[in-house]
């Protein structure tokens, strides 16, 4: 990860600073995906789109999609919701990247807000095999997303959304690394997860 396409690559971010720059970036990436000329890119994958009520006109419309096995996702710009039906749920805060768990796997109504968000803590010691397990589902599958980005669109697609996101001033990826960085992501947290989900006491 370099700061800006056109600088001298810096040292290796940490882990949580690495994974946030990344996240950022996702978000980006989704929401450039939604406005993509030929077509919103999450409905044509399988996303159901929510928009928002009269009273919550200063949303954005919510994405979310069912997976297998009783799971779901949520896209947020603040963050991503993931939930399993046999192991709760955890929220991944988009600044943060410390994921907090719930055992609520389903949402009482649609994440309007962090308020809509059911009670969320880091995890205690006998939520942590959950949090931990769905900590790297969830990375998985942000990782295939961008595999498939690829594989389907192409890419100089991707790499044309991060053009504006690389302005010199954020954390940046290239798009042939996007993917694999996600990896990488998966493999700290799992070496490390201590490192993900402590309060950041600086």
């Amino acid at each position: 990860m370099v700061l800006g396409g056109n600088e001298e690559p810096l040292m290796k971010a940490e882990p949580v600073e690495h994974a946030v720059g990344l996240l950022c970036q996702q978000a980006w990436c989704w929401g450039r995906d939604i406005l993509r000329p030929q077509g919103n890119w999450l409905l044509e994958v399988g996303f159901a789109r929510q928009e928002p009520p009269a009273d919550r006109e200063e949303c954005s419309s919510v994405y979310s999609l069912e997976l297998p096995f009783g799971r779901c996702i949520v896209l947020r710009g603040f963050g991503v919701f993931y939930g399993d039906d046999r192991r709760g749920a955890i929220f991944l805060p988009r600044y943060d990247f410390r994921p907090r768990y719930t055992r609520d796997a389903k949402l009482a109504c649609p994440l309007w807000s962090m308020e809509d968000l059911p009670r969320l803590s880091l995890p205690n010691k006998h939520q942590r095999n959950a949090c931990v397990s769905l900590t790297l589902d969830l990375i998985d599958w942000i990782r295939s997303y961008e595999v498939n980005i690829v594989e389907c669109l192409g890419i100089e697609y991707r790499r044309q959304t991060l053009v504006k996101w690389d302005n010199g001033e954020r954390l940046f990826t290239p798009a042939e690394e996007f993917a694999s960085a996600w990896r990488e992501v998966s493999l700290q947290v799992a070496g490390n997860f201590d490192a993900f989900s402590h309060e950041d006491t600086a």
